[in-house]
């Protein structure tokens, strides 16, 4: 087990809330990587984008530094965190402000081989 290779790939601090991110994993989790990337490319979702970015730079990791087959990579880990938050304030009647967030996420995907 401590032999077997994984290929890692994250974005940090992506403009949008991991709940969204989340939502889009769950697609893919678990799949091949040729079925996640169909998958992405289908969906209508604006965070397919962000995590397709993130899967092509995973199987480009897998195959340049481990020498893995592209055919049998697989998804065997994918998860979105909170990320910082950037705090801003809204101008509102009566010379007041409300305080908003826009929140990030870091975005991270692993490769395994099957055999």
């Amino acid at each position: 087990m401590a032999d077997k290779k994984i290929a890692v790939a994250m974005t940090k601090n992506a403009r949008i809330s991991p709940y969204k991110v989340r939502q889009v994993l769950e697609l893919i989790r678990g799949k091949s990587a040729e079925k996640a990337v169909i998958t992405l490319k289908f969906s209508d979702k604006r965070a397919a984008g962000i995590i397709l970015k993130v899967l092509n730079s995973a199987m480009a990791n897998a195959e340049h530094n481990y020498g893995m087959d592209l055919d049998k990579l697989y998804i065997c880990e994918a998860y979105a965190n909170q990320g910082a938050m950037m705090k801003r304030f809204r101008p509102v009647s009566m010379g007041r402000a409300h305080p908003y967030v826009h929140k990030t996420s870091h975005v991270v995907i692993k490769l395994g081989e099957r055999n």
